[in-house]
């Protein structure tokens, strides 16, 4: 089933884990499931691969529990604002979310790692922060504040410049930008640029307004939210990026807990499976978004290793050094996560 703004009443409040009865008579029950994303809607088929894989996911959890697990997915930020999911999971108010965790990282630090400039650079890196040290560290902690991880996607971004292309970061000195994370922005602000906090779903009016020069965001977003309608020149991510986001599945624990345990194996199961389909998806939009970008006429431009080497210590010597004086869980976990190779 295929939701959108005409469908479902805009700030709408979830209701978790809603029971909903078969015909009369009969003596079985299905819990359906509320899935909240920001991203625009689209079919099982077509459109932006992150609530495509939303919609997959419900098809085949559904399938393994022979219906006694139903879900709905509402895109668009349609049953309740981005920001305010992550809290809303923790609280049993909202059922599951793909959410790119960094937005919860004013909420909850230890979050903050999972858009680190520099730190992830490829997907089969970000692929391993799963079973390390890191992804268990991570794990433990979100779910001690009642969130539990259910698939674990990572996504590589580009950039979308209204003015001159973006490489080095003298190429942002005195521009308005959106980074995605505080620790993106804190190494922009760094590298001399103006920084504008926002959703990806709001960097579409914040090109048009004026608000913002060039924006970072994922490959996906970067095609779903049309931004090569305002662009001059794109960034892309196909040859190396600074930027790679965690942007998992996630489901609130107390939701999670109140399951029975074949239930929750076919979650975390179909979790497990679609990730592979998931990075394999990221990657072809990061190939697509330079062609959709070239049709427009947009300047397209690969990152270089000299440009990527110059982020990195500059990330470093801010963001990085911020994050870890914030404690020492995050110094630990900035630790454990340079581990990874």
């Amino acid at each position: 089933m295929q939701f959108d703004r005409r469908h479902v009443l805009s700030g709408l409040i979830a209701a978790p884990a809603v029971l909903t009865f078969s015909r009369p008579g009969s003596a079985q029950s299905a819990t359906t499931l509320k899935i909240s994303h920001q991203f625009p809607g689209g079919s099982i088929d077509q459109g932006d691969f992150r609530d495509r894989l939303c919609r997959i996911m419900a098809r085949e959890v559904e399938k393994r529990t022979a219906g006694s697990l139903k879900f709905e997915v509402y895109a668009n930020s349609s049953l309740m604002k981005t920001n305010a999911q992550f809290s809303a999971m923790r609280k049993g108010a909202l059922d599951m979310s793909l959410y790119p965790i960094a937005y919860a990282g004013g909420e909850l630090h230890a979050c903050n790692l999972g858009l680190m400039p520099c730190l992830v650079t490829s997907y089969e890196q970000g692929a391993k922060w799963k079973t390390s040290e890191v992804g268990k560290a991570l794990t433990k902690i979100v779910e001690d504040k009642g969130i539990k991880i259910i698939s674990w996607i990572w996504q590589a971004g580009g950039v979308a410049s209204r003015k001159g292309a973006i490489g080095g970061p003298d190429d942002v000195k005195g521009i308005k930008i959106r980074g995605g994370s505080r620790e993106m922005d804190l190494m922009f602000t760094a590298a001399g640029a103006q920084v504008s906090t926002m959703p990806s779903n709001e960097v579409y009016i914040g090109m048009q307004t004026g608000a913002l020069d060039a924006a970072v965001t994922s490959s996906t977003s970067l095609i779903s939210f049309r931004l090569e309608e305002l662009s001059k020149s794109l960034t892309a991510a196909r040859r190396g990026s600074f930027w790679f986001m965690l942007e998992p599945v996630l489901m609130s624990k107390a939701i999670f807990d109140s399951l029975k345990p074949e239930q929750q194996k076919a979650l975390l199961d179909v979790g497990a499976e679609m990730e592979t389909w998931g990075t394999a998806e990221a990657k072809k939009d990061d190939e697509e978004v330079a062609k959709v970008y070239a049709a427009k006429g947009v300047q397209v431009v690969d990152q270089t290793d000299a440009n990527l080497a110059a982020w990195r210590k500059i990330s470093e010597e801010s963001a990085w050094k911020d994050y870890a004086a914030k404690s020492t869980e995050a110094a630990e976990l900035l630790k454990l996560a340079r581990a990874v190779s």
